[in-house]
């Protein structure tokens, strides 16, 4: 076969999965066989014989769904979702609240120093989340805390971050904290997109900047707020730096305290994978559905308000 110009085209059909293999084999190496791994793991368990003593006295074998049912029934298991729910009423609103808030402010005309701000919100989601939950940690200690020195002098009360109910507040704000940047971003980014003349038809209406931030922007970068919200969820049901790196400075997080940290004690500490594999299937499969749930009834709506808006 000949191309137009006499040149031979022997292969062109197949350059496009030439350029996919290299993407295609990384992530069947590095994602799906490890998921693949662990789903099969999660139907297995070591057999002892005896004493477990001596050659062949534990034995891999098939459980079925045991490890499932023994997660399940786990009350630390549950008890760590349920920390997590908590946490998450309070970071994901939070959060995105902040982010449309930053964005819609840097898009007002009336910003001065856009770049430098931008850039201020967004620092510190490139910090690692270690390292700020570390920074973070340190500033609610009382002992070496400026903040609590200040209180001190000022004869103010000094509450404890790390114990209790505000044990919640502070972890949620080392996410938002970090996370709110990204977001904003995100946000600022499809605000940018939106035509001059929409603004223009607004200001010739007389609508003020808190109307069309209200009756214009918001709706038009309401798919950035579903992606957003959609990275949040994830973001929250797999929360694991936050609570463990606070765990040294408090007794108020145990090893269990979010159910990714369940897993991590479960394969590393009691040195049981197969319980910790069946936990983050659970883990995924609850992710995958909440976040598949949510963006079907996001565009669920979306197709509504298309139909609607067609009939009028």
């Amino acid at each position: 076969m000949t191309s137009p110009t006499g040149r031979r085209s022997y292969g062109v059909k197949g350059a496009p999965y030439a350029f996919l293999l290299p993407a295609t084999i990384l992530f069947a190496l590095f994602f799906a066989l490890p998921i693949g791994y662990a789903v099969w793991l999660s139907f297995r368990k070591v057999h002892v014989s005896g004493l477990g003593l001596g050659a062949g006295a534990r034995t891999e074998v098939w459980a079925g769904l045991e490890n499932y049912r023994d997660a399940l029934t786990d009350n630390e298991f549950w008890a760590g979702a349920l920390r997590v729910l908590g946490y998450g009423c309070i970071v994901v609103p939070v959060m995105l609240g902040l982010a449309l808030l930053f964005a819609l402010m840097l898009d007002s005309e009336r910003v001065r120093l856009a770049p430098f701000t931008r850039l201020a919100i967004f620092l510190p989601y490139a910090i690692p989340g270690v390292v700020a939950a570390l920074l973070w940690g340190f500033l609610y200690l009382p002992d070496v805390s400026p903040f609590y020195y200040v209180l001190a002098k000022l004869h103010l009360p000094q509450p404890n971050l790390l114990d209790g109910g505000p044990l919640y507040l502070a972890l949620s704000n080392i996410a938002v904290w970090g996370g709110t940047g990204f977001n904003m971003i995100v946000i600022y980014t499809s605000l940018r997109s939106i035509p001059a003349e929409v603004h223009e038809a607004a200001k010739l209406d007389g609508a003020s900047p808190l109307q069309t931030a209200l009756k214009i922007k918001i709706p038009m970068v309401a798919p950035s707020l579903v992606l957003t919200f959609f990275f949040s969820i994830i973001a929250t049901l797999q929360v694991f730096n936050e609570p463990m790196t606070i765990k040294p400075f408090t007794n108020s997080v145990n090893l269990s305290w979010s159910p990714l940290m369940k897993v991590y004690q479960d394969a590393f500490r009691r040195g049981d994978i197969y319980s910790a594999a069946a936990e983050a299937t659970l883990i995924a499969i609850a992710t995958l559905v909440l976040s598949f749930g949510f963006l079907r009834a996001a565009n669920r709506r979306n197709s509504r308000d298309v139909s609607q808006g067609g009939a009028q």
